[in-house]
């Protein structure tokens, strides 16, 4: 900008304009103007550069006002929808798939979830490996829907609470050690069997063992002896018609030759006695054994 000087004369006097002796010039010029302007134009480069670079973030990890991507936030919590990887440890309160839908926790190795105390200590772990399943635990409990406990397990006992177990395997349930339980019963048109390969089978019972068949027969078959035992009270048969078809017979002798057998005979009220074998029958129905 130049600034410059105005004299006023009057007509017919003849002044000299004086010199502009000084002259300012405000503003850029040359190499630092084109300078200025080519950082200008850099910075708005720059500026559209980051601009679209943000909008293809948001629009490739689906950012929106409720959450990113599957990811939404509501008042419940955190939804997530579809197929997600964790690369780091998850720590939820509650986790729980949709009402229409189950939740699959899918891994290349294991799938483990522990339980952590306010120390920060494990106190219970779930491991789902690729040929077993280890839970570690004071004590394993499974509940019905209404909150009933139907399988319990702990160091000293296990439990089962439901009505009735079932086993279904073609060989059975095995039994290492002793089992205590108020019934043993086969499914209708099945046959229930109790076996021991290769040691005894003892049935005990403070008030009586009762062994009942309603539509078939019981058989008992034991390599050496079979012993019915009552300790306080009487053995009862209580059957039509009693069989004994492998009891040896005597040949008919001399009198008072019994040669060492015996003869079984029957009280009127049930009772059963050895009585020594003779020619005729050595049964009386008054002994004093019936008394």
């Amino acid at each position: 900008m130049v600034r410059e000087q105005y004299t006023t004369t009057t007509p017919g006097t003849s002044l000299e304009r004086p010199k502009n002796e000084y002259i300012y010039k405000i503003g850029i010029y040359g190499w630092r103007k084109r300078c200025l302007y080519l950082f200008v134009l850099l910075l708005l480069i720059i500026l559209v550069v980051n601009f679209s670079l943000t909008i293809w973030i948001l629009k490739v990890m689906w950012f929106s006002p409720t959450g990113m991507g599957h990811l939404r936030v509501t008042k419940e919590g955190l939804r997530l929808e579809g197929e997600s990887e964790f690369l780091f440890p998850l720590y939820a309160k509650e986790i729980h798939s949709r009402v229409d839908s189950s939740l699959l926790l899918q891994s290349t190795h294991n799938v483990t979830v522990n339980a952590r105390n306010s120390n920060g200590e494990v106190t219970g772990r779930l491991n789902v490996g690729p040929k077993m399943v280890e839970f570690h635990s004071q004590q394993f409990q499974i509940n019905s829907k209404d909150g009933k406990p139907l399988f319990t397990v702990d160091e000293n006992e296990v439990v089962i609470g439901t009505d009735k177990l079932r086993v279904t395997g073609p060989e059975g349930a095995l039994f290492e050690h002793s089992v205590e339980t108020p019934l043993v019963k086969a499914e209708a048109f099945k046959q229930l069997r109790l076996e021991s390969p290769t040691r005894s089978l003892s049935m005990d019972a403070p008030r009586g063992i009762n062994i009942k068949a309603q539509a078939g027969n019981i058989e008992a078959l034991s390599q050496m002896d079979i012993k019915l035992h009552s300790s306080d009270g009487v053995l009862l048969l209580d059957a039509e018609t009693v069989l004994l078809p492998k009891l040896p017979e005597g040949a008919r002798g001399g009198s008072g030759i019994s040669q060492g057998l015996y003869e079984i005979c029957v009280c009127p009220d049930g009772k059963l006695y050895l009585s020594v074998a003779g020619v005729g029958s050595t049964c009386q129905e008054y002994s004093r054994v019936c008394q």
